[in-house]
């Protein structure tokens, strides 16, 4: 999906690295397959190290910290928020400031000592709260053992931040220089095994580490992640000599702002009649004048006067008074595709870490003594996503190419409305599931022990978690595919940017919703339905509310769709196989 037209992406990576095949030959030593090894290594154990304390994580801060359990949910909705907001920085800071290498170098330490910092919390008995004996209820957390946990998650978030935006980039940096006909297949061949043991990478993190943690318990549990991130460092420290490392250039974030201040600068000036000339085109648009939609916008590129604004080669003296129309242009697009953004958020904010807290309570050996680890459920979800895509890809596709007349199968909007109607009947099914579970726990009198395994098997939690296995083969994948369709080549990056930005937004949203289920359900003394034993709470209202308020956003969603019009995704698909390779707004809605 993101790589198909590979020719004109590796030759805009070529170009945007100010890299030509004749400058190849002037450093033979650098880059090549030969660094591929150290990045892949640094990116693949940085995974399974931060993912790897994900699942269980609110076990611990349940048990070894005593919160409750919604202000645990809250801990991890905040802690992946700013894993994914740091990542919008991360990205910035290498394209404008550092460099990726640089980024890669501070996210690996950053990585490394907040995960060692983690390790000791489970190591050293004054870093967590205290227990008189194994009956008495533990003390809650002091501020200064809190600040020491909320610290090492800092850190970590930092690391992922910076590590995860700029790895790939980095080792297409690498290729991308050789002196090679052949560079399309080449950059083609390295992005399938990156993800392939970014893929791997997550298995082993849902499945292994997270098995340590429940049998091996914490010191080892988080020993391990702490050991595999000080190799995926000192290996990324290793390839330092072999590294190509590209300088910082100017950042899309910046021509965004400069767009903004300049149209409020110009905010009393008139917009000239289609006037071309007194227009800045620049070399990054094909149009000799904005388009209409926005048109407030329009005056950041307005030429005021020709002398002062612009040099006598004709570019912009001061890029802060004067932006070109494919500047302008640009962040239309991004403000067009807002509308559509925003209902993906509630659908991905649905996910949470309830599951855990269910399956430790029930039943979960699958043969002889092997218990399936009660965090390693969402592994179910990523097997599900990884048949789905390529059976749709590689069925579905040509069949509905066969029978509809459309090559891509299913349009962008319409496979984002079924990822939306998967998750929705998933919350409905964990709902019933939940009632199932709790009404067995009232029945072999367990609901004042939230500790005790029922007579019921984990795997009714197996088809929640293949309905949302199929809702993010669709919904995530129909955005970003959905952003790649509306973004000039230009902005061809910017779409994975966009959706890292909605699962930070969609974190913030569950952890608001978590917050005011909590407040609200448990005013006048009443037992909240998110209450920390789970036997007495009320999750199936919780999931029940969740499918609800999925409904209202799939109508929300279906009237963005209706307001924005017909969907263009196909014209712009044709144009975009066009020799020139340049993006037609006229193409964009305007509504």
């Amino acid at each position: 999906m993101e790589h198909t037209n590979s020719d004109g992406t590796n030759e805009k990576l070529l170009m945007e690295n100010g890299i030509s095949s004749s400058s190849s030959s002037s450093q033979p030593r650098k880059g090549g397959f030969r660094t591929m090894p150290f990045i892949i290594v640094n990116e693949c154990l940085e995974k399974v190290a931060s993912y790897g304390i994900m699942p269980n994580m609110i076990l611990y801060l349940i048990n070894d910290y005593n919160m409750a359990v919604a202000k645990a949910t809250n801990v991890l909705y905040t802690w992946s928020a700013m894993s994914n907001i740091l990542s919008i920085f991360g990205a910035f800071f290498s394209d404008s400031y550092l460099g990726r290498f640089n980024v890669i170098f501070i996210g690996s330490f950053s990585s490394l000592l907040g995960l060692t910092i983690l390790w000791l919390t489970a190591m050293l008995p004054v870093l967590k709260p205290s227990c008189a004996s194994l009956i008495e209820i533990c003390n809650s957390a002091t501020s200064s053992q809190q600040a020491v946990l909320f610290f090492s998650l800092g850190l970590i978030s930092i690391g992922a931040g910076c590590v995860r935006p700029c790895s790939i980039a980095f080792g297409a940096d690498q290729l991308a220089i050789k002196e090679n006909s052949d560079n399309g297949r080449i950059l083609d061949s390295y992005f399938n095994w990156y993800y392939t043991s970014i893929g791997a990478s997550t298995i082993i993190a849902l499945s292994v580490i997270a098995y340590i943690q429940e049998n091996l318990g914490w010191k080892i549990g988080f020993g391990v992640p702490a050991v595999l991130m000080l190799i995926s460092a000192f290996s990324f420290v290793i390839g330092s000599p072999f590294y190509v490392k590209v300088k910082p250039s100017e950042s899309l974030f910046t021509n965004f702002v400069r767009v903004v201040v300049v149209a409020t600068k110009n905010r009393k000036l008139s917009l000239p009649d289609h006037n071309f000339n007194l227009y800045c085109r620049g070399d990054d648009s094909d149009l000799t004048v904005p388009t209409d939609s926005l048109r407030f916008l329009n005056k950041a590129c307005v030429i005021r006067n020709h002398e002062t604004d612009l040099n006598p080669d004709g570019s912009i003296s001061n890029p802060w008074n004067l932006c070109t129309i494919g500047q302008v242009e640009s962040l239309k697009s991004l403000l067009r595709v807002l509308p559509i953004w925003s209902t993906g958020i509630f659908m991905m904010a649905t996910q949470s870490s309830f599951s855990t807290l269910q399956a430790k309570t029930m039943n979960r050996r699958l043969f002889g003594n092997f218990n399936f680890p009660a965090g390693s459920f969402n592994l179910i979800m990523i097997l599900t996503l990884s048949i789905v895509i390529p059976s749709y890809d590689r069925i579905a596709v040509p069949l509905l190419a066969k029978y509809t007349g459309r090559p891509r199968g299913f349009s962008c909007k319409v496979r984002i409305g079924i990822g939306m109607l998967f998750v929705i009947l998933a919350k409905a099914i964990a709902a019933i599931v939940e009632t199932v579970r709790r009404n067995a726990v009232i029945e072999q009198g367990f609901e004042d022990e939230p500790n005790a395994v029922i007579n019921m098997s984990a795997l009714w939690l197996v088809p929640e978690f293949v309905l949302l296995g199929f809702g993010e083969a669709f919904t995530p994948v129909g955005l970003v595919e959905y952003f790649y369709t509306y973004f000039p080549k230009s902005m061809s990056s910017f779409a994975m940017a966009m959706f890292t930005l909605e699962l930070a937004a969609s974190d913030v949203v569950g952890s608001v919703i978590v917050n005011i289920v909590d407040k609200v359900t448990s005013i006048g003394g009443k037992e909240s339905w998110l209450t920390t034993n789970i036997n007495k709470g009320h999750l199936n209202y919780y999931y029940a509310l969740l499918a609800i308020l999925g409904m209202i956003n799939y109508l929300y969603y279906l009237v963005i769709c209706w307001a924005s019009g017909p969907e263009h995704g196909e014209k712009l698909e044709a144009s975009s196989e066009k020799e020139d390779d340049k993006f037609d707004y006229k193409e964009l809605p305007t509504s």
